[in-house]
């Protein structure tokens, strides 16, 4: 006899991080530059304009270059009672595989971070700052072209891709991180998607990329442990209130949305469109066994994104 299938609702065995675990969403930007590398505005400019902005948490990730003194910005004075900053940097070292210099992007990382050493690899400079308890990402990979090998070299270092990139994308048209994040999803990795404005202030390039990350409180530390378990989403305006099984069906809520999409390995997808969609039940059984994604568009064309979820 051929082996019995289980029925869908038996095969569903998934986490829906953020939507499921305890605290609330606090709105955060982790990749931005002041006057210590190459923005264009003081670190307390840039801290009070994403707190004016309506920001919960900053993490100023100025280019830890020889260039800029290595810098670990230091943020710490301007907390206040309802934003906080987490210490971080982007961080640079030979060689991608166009021979140019890796952006590997480090949130939480310590104030006495040790500069890259002589001989320091990207590789090592990555699985050092993730060594120190940071969040490590693979910075803006359509704007560095990088290929499907330098995906691999980061892949069990890395926590997450950049997912979207604003200032990629205002500057040159190359914000995507979703083809790298798919293809090293289909062979097994199991990588989170974060957005982020890469903001330099030379233009408006802030707030286009947000994440949105479920904690106890707007602590750096609970943060930064929420981030890394992956209690967030990502998005460029949408939210995303509800994501849920509901019998043999993923159910999602969302703000008014022309496009609730759940998409996964080659051109597996299940959709729904309509004008002002505010919810969707979804069949997953193209997923079972493998990794899916969310993905909700509004009227604007602005995009909201899950992190990837495995239907093990």
């Amino acid at each position: 006899m051929g082996r019995r299938r289980r029925p869908v609702a038996e095969a569903i065995r998934m986490s829906f991080g953020a939507f499921e675990s305890g605290g609330r969403f606090f709105r955060g930007n982790i990749h931005t530059h002041s006057t210590n590398s190459d923005g264009h505005l003081e670190p307390e400019a840039v801290a009070r304009h994403y707190a004016e902005a309506g920001y919960d948490f900053l993490c100023l990730s100025d280019h830890f270059l020889d260039a800029y003194g290595f810098p670990i910005s230091d943020t710490t004075p301007f907390r206040t009672n309802r934003f906080t900053t987490m210490l971080g940097a982007e961080l640079h070292a030979p060689a991608n595989s166009h021979g140019e210099l890796w952006h590997i992007l480090a949130a939480g990382l310590p104030a006495d971070f040790a500069p890259t050493a002589d001989g320091e690899d990207g590789v090592a400079l990555a699985r050092r700052a993730r060594a120190t308890g940071a969040f490590v990402g693979i910075a803006h990979p359509q704007w560095s072209g990088l290929t499907i090998e330098d995906g691999r070299a980061l892949a069990e270092i890395a926590h997450a891709v950049e997912i979207y990139n604003f200032t990629c994308d205002i500057d040159t048209a190359r914000p995507d991180g979703t083809y790298l994040l798919d293809q090293l999803l289909n062979e097994g990795n199991r990588l989170l998607a974060y957005a982020a404005d890469d903001a330099h202030f030379r233009w408006p390039d802030a707030g286009g990329g947000w994440m949105m990350v479920k904690a106890e409180g707007n602590e750096p530390e609970a943060l930064l442990e929420a981030m890394k378990r992956g209690d967030f989403y990502s998005s460029q305006g949408p939210e995303l209130r509800e994501l849920c099984r509901d019998g043999d069906h993923l159910e999602i809520a969302c703000s008014p949305a022309t496009t609730i999409c759940v998409l996964g390995r080659g051109t597996r997808a299940e959709t729904v469109q309509g004008r002002q969609l505010t919810r969707a039940r979804l069949p997953p059984e193209k997923f079972l066994g493998d990794w899916c994604r969310i993905v909700v568009r509004d009227a604007s064309g602005r995009h909201a994104w899950t992190n990837p979820l495995w239907l093990d």
